[in-house]
């Protein structure tokens, strides 16, 4: 399976519910994540319970859409919108691009960009 295969299979999974599955199957044990300029989760069981928190923060998925995906030799990015309900009952409409770094056929890095403001 080349890279954009990788990365289709990744969006497909998620776009099914299966979040944490695809997780498990794409990250590397080593992967590092990081929320904009937040300080960077490192390791796979950091990142596994980040993944889980923020699945439980969301009371209900109103929808998903990748608006947009490219790749390069180890490299992808993917662009996302969203449409969630969190604990609470508060709405939130998001964009974010994803940035992908992949090793030995898993995501070593990402990161996640998008606008705090309002």
């Amino acid at each position: 399976m080349n890279l954009k295969e990788k990365v289709e299979q990744l969006n497909s999974m998620i776009l099914q519910g299966q979040v944490m599955d695809a997780f498990e199957k794409f990250y590397h044990p080593d992967v590092v994540m990081q929320e904009n300029n937040a300080a960077p989760t490192v390791g796979k069981a950091a990142n596994r319970e980040r993944e889980q928190q923020m699945q439980a923060a969301i009371e209900q998925w109103h929808g998903a859409e990748v608006k947009g995906v490219a790749t390069g030799e180890d490299t992808s990015m993917v662009e996302w919108s969203m449409d969630v309900t969190y604990q609470g009952g508060h709405r939130a409409q998001m964009n974010q691009v994803a940035v992908q770094r992949w090793k030995d056929g898993q995501i070593i890095s990402e990161r996640f960009y998008y606008n705090t403001a309002g």
